[in-house]
């Protein structure tokens, strides 16, 4: 096919030799099949902002570092030299949480380069050769969906050890390889101890996985992973091998605290209740009654 004109940079470098076929247009990029010499890689180019549809929420950026605090100015700013800067940004922290999440020993495509907007990686294939499927393309045996859920889990695990959380992750984000899931997407994936909404993305990750395995073992629906790591995470005890349990006991002292507040707008109530009887009893018996507008 013809060269996309993206990928013309790659081709001229030398990087790529030849682009065999459009793979996927998704929200953010459009991905390519392509020959590197005797292998086949895939080439992903991201799309322009006002080209694609996934909108950049502000809570995936939080605790993002950029460049520096022109760089900084401009983005809050949202000038065009800001808007550029926001967006290589974003490109960058997939690009960056791949490389980093691929040393730190997660199961995710090995990256290769990134050049001028185009990230190039592994292409995940099957065992016959052909394109890994989604999870959600596949049906699986009750035994395998356990083991695959338990393999994903450990790898959120390893993600969250290496300081990151998905942010996005579901079945329609991890391809099925011969040797078990693949995590793909990572242009969400945000700072486990920068960012404030790390927990809840962690734990909407966890709960999506728990869902879609969920649908051929029901009883993985039930389990509270998301919590449990999370609690050792804090603590500093959570190590890419911990076994866990998928149980979690709230702390008994935790307080219920919509139940507290009823609980003291009660006893206002009451005691306002009896001080207003006392106040009854006090007042003279033959007193005329106090008028309406001087109350």
């Amino acid at each position: 096919m013809k060269t996309p004109k993206r990928i013309e940079p790659l081709v001229e470098d030398g990087l790529v030799d030849e682009v065999l076929r459009p793979l996927m247009s998704g929200k953010e990029a459009a991905v390519y099949v392509v020959r590197c010499g005797d292998e086949l890689r895939c080439a992903k180019v991201y799309k322009e902002a006002n080209k694609r549809s996934f909108r950049q929420a502000s809570e995936y950026q939080e605790g993002r570092k950029v460049r520096g605090s022109r760089q900084a100015r401009a983005m809050a700013k949202g000038s065009k030299y800001g808007r550029k800067e926001q967006e290589q940004a974003w490109q960058n922290a997939e690009v960056a949480a791949l490389f980093h999440l691929a040393s730190a020993g997660v199961r995710v495509p090995k990256p290769y380069d990134f050049l001028d907007g185009v990230l190039l990686m592994e292409l995940v294939t099957d065992g016959e050769g052909d394109v890994a499927p989604r999870l959600n393309d596949v049906d699986l045996h009750p035994d395998d969906a356990r083991e695959f859920h338990a393999f994903m889990i450990q790898e959120i695990v390893k993600m969250l050890c290496a300081g990151l959380v998905h942010g996005d992750l579901s079945e329609f984000n991890v391809l099925l390889g011969p040797e078990g899931p693949v995590i793909i997407d990572l242009p969400q994936a945000v700072d486990a101890a920068a960012n404030n909404h790390a927990f809840s993305m962690l734990e909407r990750d966890v709960r999506n996985m728990s869902e879609y395995f969920g649908q051929f073992a029901p009883e993985l629906r039930y389990t509270k992973y998301a919590k449990e790591m999370w609690a050792l995470y804090e603590a500093g005890k959570l190590q890419p091998d911990t076994a866990l349990t998928g149980e979690f006991a709230e702390p008994e002292d935790a307080a219920d605290i919509d139940a507290v507040m009823r609980e003291i707008k009660a006893a206002l109530a009451e005691e306002a209740k009896k001080q207003a009887l006392l106040n009854a009893e006090d007042e003279p018996k033959d007193a005329e009654p106090i008028p309406p507008w001087m109350r």
